[in-house]
């Protein structure tokens, strides 16, 4: 038995969840459309390039989580999960969660997408453990302010280590599976880091390594 661990966004999805979330606010004009698109896509193609400061773009994500009622944010995450998440599990992606359970691995989820968007995928996905960056909310309310440490870079090792000490897991044995250059502190912490239709600089490193590259597309 060991802990596989996944990426979620363009690993086991065929797309960014994050990103998505904010095409639909767009396209039901929940937000100003233009100005939120264009930011949007700016974040993102930081996040691409390794340059992004989480904590600008989390300032800007999360805000029409504290903008709108917890009422209307649940029924329009219903509709986003069947428009813009269903289409892009990838069957593939299902499938080797299924190899890794049968087997008896623990399997784990950890993504810089906030857990309000990524709950309920991980539910959809039959993995029951989440590491994601965490929205504040005080008095039931989210407050568009972020609660502890992001999972993004090498946040993701900090927030996998707190993990680790409060579940009482171990790395012995340990897979990640990654699409991206963001997630090398991780992809260097595990036994076996996988390479799934990673990102150019991703896809050298891993050639240089050894490590395993894969595709579930």
């Amino acid at each position: 038995m060991a802990l596989a661990i996944f990426d979620l966004d363009n690993t086991l999805l065929g797309g960014d969840s994050d990103y998505l979330w904010g095409e639909f606010l767009v396209e039901n004009d929940i937000v100003d459309g233009a100005a939120f698109q264009q930011k949007n896509q700016d974040f993102y193609d930081q996040y691409l390039a390794g340059t992004m400061d989480i904590y600008q773009f989390l300032a800007f994500q999360l805000k029409p989580l504290a903008d709108n009622s917890l009422a209307d944010l649940y029924q329009w995450r219903e509709q986003y999960l069947q428009q813009k998440i269903a289409p892009i599990i990838l069957p593939a992606g299902l499938e080797l969660i299924k190899q890794h359970q049968q087997q008896g691995d623990d399997t784990l989820i950890i993504t810089a997408t906030n857990s309000f968007i990524t709950a309920p995928i991980a539910e959809k996905l039959g993995i029951p453990h989440l590491i994601a960056t965490e929205p504040e909310m005080v008095n039931g309310l989210y407050t568009g302010n972020v609660a502890g440490t992001p999972s993004y870079q090498a946040g993701k090792v900090t927030r996998l280590k707190q993990w680790l000490t409060e579940h009482h897991f171990e790395l012995n044995g340990s897979y990640f599976y990654s699409d991206s250059h963001n997630d090398i502190p991780l992809l260097e912490l595990v036994e076996n880091p996988i390479a799934v239709d990673a990102d150019d600089k991703l896809n050298a490193l891993a050639a240089q390594q050894g490590w395993k590259i894969i595709s579930l597309r």
